[in-house]
């Protein structure tokens, strides 16, 4: 970042608008778009400096090289645009992609920004010129950003808008092939209100039946209160993979699981899908650095987890639960699940994969003009 803040039309950094989430899309006078799932980002572009902002208000240029230089020689000149940066694949966003460029080795970052280049969906402009628009309505502001961006090239993009909200159902349902998180409304006449709850966002929610082959303790509670359940799922091979985790439980439901699950607790490991993972984690190597067999097992660490403590207590294979989850990073959960209910009625080994609903990838080009490339 410039040791001089003041040459951009606004002084980074900026608190970026937030969304509140609900169940439908609102009706009434708002601006719909997709819900882009990569990092949030507001870039400063003012003469020969450009910063790049993440939401927690610390810098990305440096792990996103191509897209500074983009930046610099196409925004126009003084603006502050709010976005997200993705990856577009031929299978639609890769968020795995993104994850991987926050490397501390510059060497490292260069070479992923030649063989997966990043592009940025702009969706909304805070200033322009010597204009602040933060105080102008999301309406007008959106107009500024077509006349501001509207003919730029990749890897720059403005998002999608519509005022139909029959066509933003539709994108919907059409949009989570891509990789896409769901649809954000934006009342037409709302001012930007940094690090406020100003937006509505509708994300895909799909459920699953799914082993529960484990659970961690609360971190207010060991021995006494679950924190939360590991989650199952089984390959066309008969393989047992976590998928993921669900934790919205009440602290009273928490101490009730706690002695529930006591008796599946008995023995669990004697012939336990994951015994290897937990046998690993107890002889310390669940910290395995690159190992991607151990980063991904249900004890393992990450540079993502940042040193919380991930150990856990295997259930013998016998409990099914139902959970609602958004979608799928590869073969994971993307956040943690919902619980939903106890699904006695299901054997654990008819929870798999297969149960779950694919739909086709909507082609990236379409959504904001970009050619998709197959990696």
């Amino acid at each position: 970042m410039s040791s001089d803040p003041g040459i951009f039309p606004i002084a980074p950094p900026i608190e970026p608008m937030l969304a509140k989430l609900a169940d439908d899309l609102p009706a009434g006078a708002f601006l719909y778009e997709p819900k882009w799932d990569g990092f949030r980002a507001i870039v400063f572009r003012s003469g020969s400096e450009v910063f790049i902002q993440s939401r927690d208000l610390r810098p990305l240029d440096r792990y996103f090289p191509e897209l500074h230089d983009a930046f610099l020689e196409t925004l126009p000149d003084a603006c502050v645009v709010d976005g997200e940066i993705v990856i577009a694949t031929a299978h639609g966003l890769d968020f795995d992609l993104l994850q991987l460029r926050l490397h501390p080795a510059a060497s490292r970052v260069a070479k992923l920004a030649k063989e997966t280049p990043a592009a940025f969906v702009a969706f909304d402009l805070l200033a322009i010129g010597d204009r602040d628009l933060r105080a102008v309505p999301q309406v007008e502001r959106r107009a500024q950003l077509e006349r501001a961006l509207g003919a730029m090239k990749p890897p720059i993009h403005v998002t999608p808008m519509t005022r139909d909200r029959a066509v933003a159902a539709e994108w919907l349902s059409r949009f989570e092939g891509a990789g896409l998180d769901g649809v954000i409304a934006k009342p037409d006449r709302g001012t930007y209100e940094p690090g406020k709850r100003a937006m509505i966002k509708v994300k895909h929610a799909r459920t699953a039946d799914c082993v529960v082959a484990g659970f961690r303790w609360h971190k207010n509670g060991k021995n006494e209160r679950v924190g939360s359940l590991l989650l199952g799922l089984y390959d066309d091979k008969g393989a047992l993979h976590h998928v993921g985790v669900t934790s919205s439980f009440t602290m009273a439901t928490r101490k009730q699981l706690a002695a529930e699950l006591a008796p599946l607790r008995d023995r669990a490991l004697d012939n336990h899908p994951w015994r290897e993972w937990a046998q690993a984690a107890d002889a310390g190597l669940a910290g395995g650095g690159g190992n991607e067999v151990m980063t991904r097992m249900p004890g393992g660490q990450s540079r993502w987890s940042a040193g919380k403590d991930l150990s856990w207590e295997p259930l013998r294979i016998e409990r099914v639960c139902e959970v609602k989850y958004d979608h799928m990073q590869g073969d994971r959960f993307r956040h943690a699940a919902t619980f939903q209910r106890w699904r006695p009625d299901k054997a654990p080994k008819d929870c798999r994969y297969d149960q779950l609903e694919v739909t086709t990838p909507f082609e990236l080009e379409k959504v904001f003009g970009a050619e998709s490339r197959s990696r």
